[in-house]
């Protein structure tokens, strides 16, 4: 990770994290056009679950590739999202989202145990991530109940 050489506030972090979340909800393309990618440090880590940590701008690429692959929409809902400051480099957002993955719609509450909630981990230095861990439940369209036995009995 390189080392900061531009201070920054917590409203800029947070203004990059939008922007990054807001590209991802437009196919990857930020408010000026750019790439999502150029959101990035070029030695960037993510975090995403059952893909594992990309590493580099190729891999965070080949990473959203594979995740967005599966997606044929997803918006995140900007107005109702919690954001926790830790006074350092490292912001977190937690929200919800809704959309339609290949196998089907989904809204973060429908059902409540469904996806929809997210939690991403955000260290932002510079004006870019440098990281950024992305803690949800990747089965959007709610498919994976059989491995949960309290899932069992619950109607859809």
């Amino acid at each position: 990770m390189a080392v900061a050489t531009q201070t920054m506030t917590d409203e800029q972090r947070k203004s990059v994290a939008l922007e990054y979340l807001k590209a991802f909800d437009n196919g990857g393309t930020t408010s000026g056009g750019g790439s999502i990618l150029d959101l990035f440090a070029e030695d960037a880590q993510v975090y995403f679950p059952k893909w594992g940590i990309a590493e580099g701008r190729e891999q965070i690429g080949r990473m959203f590739g594979d995740a967005g692959s599966t997606l044929k929409g997803i918006k995140h809902d900007y107005a109702n999202f919690n954001w926790v400051f830790s006074g350092g480099d490292t912001i977190v957002a937690e929200g919800t989202s809704y959309g339609e993955h290949q196998d089907g719609p989904w809204r973060a509450g429908v059902p409540e145990w469904g996806a929809g909630r997210w939690c991403d981990v955000f260290e932002i230095r510079d004006f870019k991530i440098q990281r950024c861990f992305i803690y949800l439940d990747p089965d959007y369209a709610g498919k994976d109940t059989e491995r949960y036995p309290w899932l069992a009995n619950r109607a859809r």
